[in-house]
């Protein structure tokens, strides 16, 4: 997740030597305290410098006896690029030119695809298409593997480079070689790029004027002046008649933290919203509700799965916390971090993972995702298939520190009894397929609305827990 709206964060470090005189004495010689620290220190540093002189050793080495000439900036920007990858799966370095595209992305408008990626075992696998995007029509889905770009394989690249390789002019063509789970044979799309306009909310009233339907496909600069418009345009369209709201942040894989606090904002009153926790202590912040809730305190269902991750966590889980709303759907993907942005002059940026974040309650749900309060599956073959494609599987993800303090429970729902039980967890056998321009054959919105005019025919006026 791209963090702090994009504002830029200087961190200097300064070292400096130390020098030690030794004197000779009899007995044993027990070293005071602060002298055996300032002597660890020194070998600390020592052992740094020699390692960086490892570094220019073997760069010198590449230059010089490479079977072919290399260019000193490309070489030394994917060495950056391996010491932030190495890190964790979502720091990285960004060139130039990958960050001005950056940028344009977070403003909403950007050229290529449509995926949100990340990097798996060499490949590039994909966390969600964003709707109406030549990936989303092509049928690439969350958990896809990209092998190979126009008939070329991506190992060895960076992820940025695959990216890059994925971008172009709007018009041209691109073929993608595609390794599915549960695929027998790779998959051959071709897809044509696109100028990427996505509209990151979608919304409309459901059969019966009665229920509002958004979707939030990610969390860019637009998305909460998005969000207030469709709830504002609903409730004019229903005459004031609302009964509830469905929010789906199905396949929404995040975007900015600020956004993700104001999405929130919108259905709170007050209460903490998010905190965040640093290396420092002293770079622990926290985000709590005003006063407003744009949706009149209207009862409200948040619909997500394996591919909402990041932003759409952290409004799941700080609506779950405050029992605003009943979370529906499965697991979602588990990506508790926040990645600073922080650029550097004339050379790009770098993104960094820089703190976890922590719901109300103070549980991360970093490796773990949110646990639906309700589960409902998409398909029946999903009761049988173990969860996969999620944050925890990662090669070098932060661990879950929830061991390291104390979690309250969560206050109950407080629902209607025997509500939560109408609720159907499978598909009927022969279920038709689910297809996107047809809403009846999405079950677990058809059970979220069926739900939600259930729960305000029973409760009209919501008794949240705050």
């Amino acid at each position: 997740m791209k963090g702090r709206s994009m504002k830029s964060r200087l961190r200097t470090v300064g070292v400096v030597a130390a020098a030690f005189a030794a004197g000779a004495t009899l007995g044993p010689l027990v070293a005071p305290p602060i002298v055996s620290a300032f002597a660890q220190e020194a070998s600390g540093r020592a052992e740094t410098y020699r390692l960086l002189n490892l570094f220019g050793d073997i760069f010198e080495r590449v230059k010089a006896e490479y079977v072919e000439p290399v260019n000193d900036r490309e070489v030394i920007e994917s060495a950056i690029n391996g010491m932030l990858q190495g890190l964790d799966p979502h720091s990285s370095y960004m060139n130039a030119r990958s960050f001005r595209d950056m940028q344009v992305q977070t403003r909403g408008e950007f050229g290529g695809l449509g995926i949100e990626v990340s990097q798996e075992g060499g490949y590039v696998k994909v966390i969600s298409p964003i709707d109406d995007t030549p990936a989303a029509k092509a049928g690439v889905k969350p958990g896809d593997l990209i092998t190979h770009i126009n008939g070329n394989s991506v190992q060895g690249l960076t992820l940025q480079e695959a990216v890059d390789q994925m971008r172009g002019e709007r018009g041209s063509s691109i073929k993608l070689t595609i390794r599915r789970p549960g695929a027998e044979a790779p998959l051959e799309l071709s897809l044509t790029r696109e100028v990427i306009r996505p509209q990151v909310a979608r919304f409309r009233l459901l059969e019966g004027n009665d229920v509002g339907y958004v979707r939030l496909s990610s969390f860019n600069d637009q998305t909460d002046t998005a969000l207030r418009n469709a709830i504002a345009t609903m409730r004019r369209q229903s005459n004031n008649a609302l009964k509830g709201i469905i929010l789906d942040l199905r396949n929404n894989p995040g975007g900015l933290l600020d956004q993700a606090v104001q999405v929130s904002d919108d259905f709170l009153n007050q209460g903490e919203i998010v905190s965040t926790r640093a290396r420092r202590a002293e770079d622990a912040q926290r985000w709590n509700a005003k006063p407003g809730d744009i949706t009149g305190d209207l009862h409200v269902v948040v619909l997500v799965n394996g591919g909402s991750a990041s932003a759409s966590e952290i409004v799941a889980g700080a609506l779950q916390d405050h029992r605003r709303a009943v979370i529906m759907g499965v697991k979602s993907f588990g990506k508790g971090s926040v990645q600073t942005v922080m650029p550097i002059p004339g050379n790009g940026a770098i993104r960094l993972t820089t703190a976890r974040y922590y719901t109300p309650s103070g549980r991360s749900i970093q490796g773990l995702g949110i646990t639906p309060d309700i589960e409902v599956l998409a398909t029946r073959e999903e009761a049988n298939a173990p969860l996969r494609d999620r944050e925890a599987e990662l090669r070098r993800a932060l661990r879950n520190d929830n061991d390291t303090h104390e979690i309250p429970p969560l206050p109950p729902l407080n629902l209607p009894a025997g509500l939560a039980d109408q609720v159907q967890r499978l598909p009927p056998e022969g279920a038709p397929s689910f297809d996107p321009t047809k809403p009846e054959t999405d079950f677990q919105l058809q059970q979220a609305a069926k739900f939600l005019r259930a729960w305000t025919t029973a409760e009209p006026q919501r008794r949240a827990a705050r």
